[in-house]
């Protein structure tokens, strides 16, 4: 080295990543084995040899990065550390007697993966138990077709040939209460013909029969508008939709020995069977007011 030369290197010494770079081509390496040896991101590395280190993290980054090139080419990592802390301006008493390790630096650069797989159990577990919450919490949206709903109207057919179930049981001293679902006419009498109640019923109107009525009956034209209650517990209809029906009982003994009464098939369109007309009288002509 001529005088020159010496006087140059005395006035600009190297800079650490010249000499990192130095010491890795004389080693034979590339920086990706630079990389793989250390772990550090092979950007970083670039930065350190072109001397960037505004595009690291920060100056305790840069160091610990400088001691893990240096380590991997053999050179001197607290000398080149206390250098590159010189050349940043950084050379405070703290950072020369707590210099960072390696092993910190791959920590705070590199997630391990076992911090990876406690996230992934985490969310698996929270979702999870949002799943588990939602399921115990959820109420039922969607009821049961009945089989024999019709594709149409989805309301329930009559079965040809079999009994269906049997109406709910009512007390035979219960309260009876008459509801019209429309417009509706009708007239209550007992045995002795008397009149109880006798008017065209408004919809929503109610007519609650007397208890002590001596065997209430009703007629009207349109026993299908007519919604019948015993102790609020609703009852099979008193007749077919439009047919006109009289003398049928509606005190709440003839209610509960109608229920009680197996229900007559459907002999086909238009007619009623026997056990069927026990309870209403034959069709008439619509009786009005």
């Amino acid at each position: 080295m001529s005088g020159n030369d010496e006087q140059n290197g005395a006035l600009f010494p190297d800079r650490v990543g010249d000499r990192l770079r130095n010491a890795r081509q004389k080693a034979g390496l590339d920086l990706s084995d630079i990389a793989a040896r250390t772990r550090v991101p092979l950007r970083h590395l670039t930065a350190i040899e072109s001397g960037d280190y505004s595009s690291l993290p920060s100056s305790t980054y840069s160091i610990g990065f400088v001691r893990a090139y240096a380590r991997a080419v053999g050179e001197d990592e607290a000398g080149l550390a206390r250098d590159l802390r010189e050349e940043l301006g950084t050379a405070t008493p703290l950072e020369r007697s707590q210099p960072i390790g390696l092993e910190e630096v791959e920590a705070r650069a590199v997630p391990p993966m076992r911090w990876v797989w406690i996230a992934l159990l985490v969310a698996a577990i929270i979702g999870g138990g949002y799943a588990l919450i939602r399921a115990f919490n959820a109420t039922p949206t969607e009821t049961a077709v009945p089989e024999a709903a019709t594709e149409d109207t989805g309301e329930a057919a009559p079965e040809v040939g079999n009994e269906t179930a049997a109406p709910a049981v009512v007390s035979p001293k219960g309260s009876v209460l008459l509801t019209a679902k429309d417009a509706v006419w009708l007239r209550i009498y007992d045995a002795n013909d008397k009149v109880l109640f006798e008017k065209e019923m408004a919809r929503g109107e109610t007519f609650a029969v007397p208890a002590d009525a001596n065997n209430p009956m009703v007629r009207t034209g349109r026993a299908d508008l007519i919604s019948v209650t015993v102790d609020g517990k609703e009852v099979a209809p008193l007749g077919p939709p439009e047919r006109t029906i009289k003398d049928v009982g509606i005190s709440a003994a003839a209610l509960s020995a109608r229920a009680a009464a197996p229900v007559a098939t459907v002999a086909g369109p238009g007619t009623m069977s026997p056990s069927a007309a026990s309870g209403a009288a034959a069709a008439a002509p619509p009786v009005q007011p």
